[in-house]
């Protein structure tokens, strides 16, 4: 609390804060926790609207491949989650790979994206599964 009263001083009463449930609502972030919690995440977790439109969601190529969102989404959350088990950083780098349209020619390509885990809108932790260049 003394900390909290610090804070105010130095830069007054919060003026507006973009919630983590404002995010979600208007599609910046996308809430994939129930499938995190059967990949056994316990914590929620929220991908950015980028990495679900670059990578997650597959174009028309990659979906007459047989790639689906359900697929590249939990292998991100898999190898987020393997990747958690060995690093116990608030703040990780991790590794997928997608199929990607290569002229007509599905590519494999690794990718890296980042996770952070920090409070959500009442304190709780979360996580947000992003692109390495975003916060």
């Amino acid at each position: 609390m003394e900390s909290e009263n610090n804070v105010k001083e130095l830069f007054g009463e919060v003026i507006y804060a973009y919630t983590r449930e404002q995010a979600i609502a208007d599609g910046v972030l996308i809430d994939v926790s129930k499938m995190a919690r059967e990949a056994g995440i316990r914590f929620p977790v929220a991908v950015t609207s980028a990495v679900w439109h670059e990578y997650i969601m597959p174009d028309k190529a990659m979906t007459e491949f047989g790639q689906d969102e359900n697929g590249r989404l939990w292998d991100v959350l898999w190898m987020f989650r393997c990747n958690a088990l060995r690093n116990s950083s608030d703040l990780m780098l991790f590794e997928v790979y997608f199929f990607i349209d290569s002229d007509g020619v599905p590519k494999k390509e690794l990718v890296t994206l980042k996770a952070a885990c920090g409070p959500g809108d009442n304190g709780e932790a979360v996580i947000t599964i992003m692109k390495p260049d975003e916060d």
